[in-house]
């Protein structure tokens, strides 16, 4: 038994931040009906064809779901998801702001025939304020929210290589349905939640707001190295292969003279005497790492860090991360059915020895429209009148 079984959620839903929030609680049990334009579907599905043909992000954030194909601009269309979300647990909806209310889907028009159902809107920046009616990407959220302002170089601001506002706002989604599922259990009612994706990352931001609490100078943009901790970052060895360290007290700073850079006198050096020292001296002290290295391959010097309990990592790229031996080792791998055939997929991070998490099919368009439609009653003559109005 899983923790969500029995849940349904229905999910109005494209790109990345619904999706994502919806396929954890498929993990978890939950049945996800994500609803798709007829002929269309979620534009993430044409994002690219990199995985046996199908997108990239439409993999990830899309298995165990059933796909059911609705013209919402449809009135016999639109009555099926009203009498679909009769029975429901869960609404979910990313559309375009204001688009869902204007269908008759907020939670006020839907609690009179389910009270129990929680409605889950995801927006840019929320359902009021002067930008709720702002169009919203992953790329302009990052930039709105300072993120980009953090992260790069000292000459050049960059995005996060990943869609980290999505992603974001999907786990707030998530976190938010689960809390929403746990009172509805004590009161019996549903709820009304709104997710903003700029408040997401505004919270992912606290750091670098508080560092420069009250007009106080922002965090310094530091490509790979911490903006405030020195030494931590990436640093080259003599063989030209660079590797990640980081130190975080002054125990670790007095080892790693010792034992890494076989300097003793480091350790009492006054330029170095506090992490605000050797941050503020980082390029004297830097070289004098860079040379210490220089007459040691990458391995020797990771050697090093081992021994004196110094934290370090390699600077993987993606096939590394895809035959990374700590991921095997653990059996964090798994495989979901697709129409492209079987696909190799990650189990949810949180391993639980009370149930197994659902590994179910990427569904193709539309493939749960006939069966779906039969739950509710529409017979096959109906369906295909409905198919023959592009309804579904």
């Amino acid at each position: 038994m899983r923790p969500l079984d029995g849940i349904t959620v229905v999910s109005l839903e494209h790109a990345i931040a619904a999706p994502f929030a919806t396929r954890q609680l498929a993990d978890l049990g939950a049945r996800v009906i994500k609803i798709e334009r007829p002929g269309v579907g979620d534009f993430a599905r044409a994002y690219d064809t990199r995985v046996n043909g199908l997108a990239s992000h439409f993999v990830w954030t899309n298995r165990s779901k059933e796909s059911l194909t609705l013209d919402l601009k449809n009135p016999h269309a639109l009555a099926i998801l009203q009498k679909l979300l009769q029975e429901a647990d869960v609404l979910v909806q990313n559309l375009a702001p204001g688009a869902a209310a204007r269908l008759g889907l907020s939670r006020d028009d839907l609690k009179a025939d389910n009270p129990a159902l929680i409605v889950c809107n995801i927006s840019g920046y929320g359902e009021d304020g002067p930008d709720k009616d702002r169009k919203a990407y992953d790329l302009l959220i990052q930039a709105e929210a300072g993120f980009l302002s953090v992260t790069g170089t000292q000459e050049t601001p960059c995005k996060a290589g990943i869609s980290i506002a999505d992603i974001a706002a999907g786990m707030y989604a998530y976190t938010n349905i689960l809390a929403a599922l746990i009172q509805r259990g004590k009161t019996g009612q549903g709820a009304s939640i709104d997710i903003s994706m700029l408040e997401a990352m505004a919270e992912w931001m606290g750091f670098p707001m508080y560092y420069a609490y009250d007009g106080a100078n922002p965090p310094a943009r530091k490509g790979g190295s911490h903006a405030t901790i020195y030494p931590y970052g990436p640093f080259m060895a003599g063989d030209g292969k660079v590797m990640m360290l980081g130190l975080q007290n002054e125990r670790e700073w007095d080892v790693f003279c010792k034992t890494v850079l076989k300097d003793t006198s480091l350790a009492t050096d006054p330029r170095f005497a506090s992490n605000a020292l050797r941050a503020e001296n980082k390029d004297v002290l830097r070289n004098i790492i860079l040379s210490a290295f220089a007459e040691l391959n990458a391995e020797q010097v990771v050697e090093r860090l081992n021994t004196a309990g110094i934290a370090n990592a390699r600077m993987n790229d993606i096939a590394d991360l895809w035959s990374h031996p700590q991921l095997s080792a653990r059996e964090r791998w798994g495989e979901v059915a697709s129409g492209a055939g079987p696909i190799p997929t990650l189990l949810p991070p949180g391993r639980s020895d009370a149930f197994s998490p659902r590994l179910g099919p990427v569904p193709e368009l539309g493939e749960h429209s006939r069966t779906i439609l039969a739950e509710l009653g529409v017979d096959a003559q109906a369906i295909a009148a409905l198919e023959k109005q592009g309804a579904i």
